[in-house]
């Protein structure tokens, strides 16, 4: 699969506005519509498959043509499961640790994008501790800032 930056991508680049690892943004540099993520992968930059995912996830990344992204890149179709919206992969068998270190900054990317009307959720998201804590925040924010932009903060915590 080739992905390419989206517009929210290449602001994030010029601003930091999406919290990346440093090995992040070093290879999210390298997505230019050219190279296939198993190259960039391929690149020595220490980046691994889950990374890209989560930079998709958080809005940055998506396939060339704007097809929709699976996390496995490269997966056989998902259609007639459910609908792209709601397509949910295999659990991924991530702790809850896991699933919590990539949710957070995705939490309080939406909550920060609210201004001064998110201000006590996002003190709330930066509040949490754990997976738990912040899976009972979501309804919160997913109301906030909409279903369709809480899909990201969803599929990392729920997959």
């Amino acid at each position: 699969m080739i992905l390419v930056k989206t517009e929210a991508g290449h602001q994030a680049l010029k601003d930091r506005s999406v919290p990346l690892s440093p090995r992040q943004r070093s290879a999210f540099i390298l997505f230019d519509g050219k190279r296939s993520v198993d190259d960039v992968l391929a690149a020595g930059m220490g980046i691994a498959r889950e990374d890209i995912d989560q930079m998709i996830a958080l809005g940055v990344l998506e396939p060339v043509g704007g097809q929709p992204a699976s996390p496995a890149a490269g997966d056989a179709s998902t259609e007639g499961a459910k609908p792209a919206a709601q397509a949910v992969p295999p659990p991924s068998g991530r702790s809850k640790q896991q699933r919590y270190k990539d949710a957070y900054p995705i939490a309080t990317q939406l909550t920060g994008s609210l201004g001064l009307m998110g201000f006590r959720l996002n003190l709330q998201v930066e509040g949490t501790a754990s997976y738990d804590d912040l899976l009972a925040l979501a309804p919160k924010i997913r109301a906030a800032v909409g279903a369709e932009r809480a899909a990201a903060l969803d599929k990392a915590l729920n997959d």
